[in-house]
């Protein structure tokens, strides 16, 4: 979005500058920009001239992605394609001069990836908008005129596989005319017999309403939900846009993804990362490092982790960190940190004489026993000794437990 031109803060640039006057902002723009700089000027210099969306698509296959969500319009509302109701400020019509929506959808298709598209419901300074909100959200006329024609538009356009709305949390339902747009959506529209779409569409429906539910970001549950949900994480801790000012400290690092990852998938979550690109469209090398670590654990790991569903025990009741999926009758159990003494006890499964142990990535069958107390000890292979404990986490699957 424009907000990778400033690339500082967050992608909320626009607001903190001029919607809440923050000095820091203030500052910023002053340094670095023109006197009488509007948000608008970044615009053109949002060019994506680098944007190589078959690169993307084979950098999400290796990062082991089943679906990736692009931003089509974020709240400061300019899309990433040539809306017809967003004049001149589109992607079509400056900056990149490209459809980026559609250029990646044709991209991920060829690479039989799922795509995703999120679109926020309100534009923080759309004229339309701040007159509806005046009036109290009686008036509808930024609904009628430029958010439904562009919700429609995108899917009529590029079939998306999933909807993620967001921007919902200022207005109700009966504003946003979400019932009408999801009945659509969902009985006449091309993609009826396919779509998923997230929780996000009025300002209580989160948690509550939805094909599947975001609940918030780096919504983290605790228990097993009744409803499928959605964890959304950024690699960045501190922003979702790009930010030319970022640190290593404040990144997530391979193992705290990994993480994340395992217990979400437990708890019956998807997993959403997201990384923020580049005003030229690239996505910086520190973020597709941390892609492909996750890519090469899921090649390894990936059984335990696709297709899987809760098991009775979402983790191993002394500590956090093992945790189990489950496929038919089998088990996996992820441990995220390796037992000093080679053996890792499991007191959640019931073992039987017909108890296999195997583990991801390793050829054979791990010798076990069962545990004095309930449940098994399983005797790992031997790791190289190493002055620091590996940790990113390992799946052992387990046959023949209850």
């Amino acid at each position: 979005g424009v907000f990778s031109v400033p690339a500082w803060g967050s992608e909320w640039f626009w607001w903190h500058w001029q919607g809440e006057h923050r000095a820091d902002y203030e500052r910023f723009v002053q340094r670095r920009y023109p006197p009488d700089t509007t948000y608008a000027d970044f615009a053109p210099r949002f060019t994506a001239r680098d944007f190589q969306p078959r690169e993307w698509a084979q950098l999400f296959q290796r990062a082991g992605a089943r679906y990736v969500v692009l931003t089509t319009k974020h709240h400061e509302g300019f899309t990433n394609w040539g809306s017809p109701v967003s004049w001149n400020w589109n992607s079509l019509d400056t900056g990149p001069h490209r459809d980026l929506v559609g250029e990646l959808g044709q991209a991920l298709r060829e690479s039989n990836i799922r795509y995703g598209l999120y679109h926020s419901l309100l534009e923080w300074f759309n004229p339309l908008y701040l007159a509806d909100k005046e009036s109290g959200f009686k008036t509808q006329n930024f609904v009628l005129k430029k958010t439904m024609p562009e919700l429609y538009d995108l899917v009529l356009k590029y079939k998306p596989d999933l909807i993620w709305s967001d921007g919902d949390w200022e207005a109700p339902e009966s504003y946003w005319n979400s019932t009408s747009f999801l009945a659509w959506l969902y009985n006449d529209s091309p993609v009826k017999d396919t779509v998923v779409v997230n929780d996000r569409w009025c300002n209580n429906c989160s948690c509550r309403h939805g094909g599947y539910y975001n609940c918030a970001d780096k919504y983290k549950p605790g228990t097993l939900p009744a409803h499928k949900w959605e964890m959304c994480s950024s690699i960045d801790k501190l922003s979702w846009g790009y930010r030319s000012n970022m640190n290593i400290a404040e990144l997530m690092d391979e193992a705290s993804i990994i993480e994340e990852l395992v217990q979400t998938v437990s708890f019956g979550g998807n997993y959403l990362l997201n990384v923020g690109p580049t005003k030229e469209g690239v996505i910086v090398p520190i973020f597709q490092e941390r892609l492909l670590a996750l890519g090469r654990w899921l090649d390894t790991n990936g059984e335990a982790i696709y297709e899987s569903k809760p098991w009775r025990v979402q983790m191993e009741n002394s500590t956090d960190m093992v945790w189990y999926t489950s496929k038919g009758p089998v088990v996996y159990a992820i441990f995220l940190i390796w037992p000093l003494n080679n053996v890792l006890e499991l007191s959640s499964p019931a073992p039987s004489p017909a108890t296999q142990v195997t583990m991801l990535g390793f050829a054979g069958t791990l010798k076990w026993q069962k545990s004095p107390g309930k449940g098994l000890l399983i005797t790992l292979p031997y790791m190289l000794p190493s002055p620091l404990p590996p940790q990113s986490g390992w799946a052992v699957k387990l046959e023949g437990v209850k």
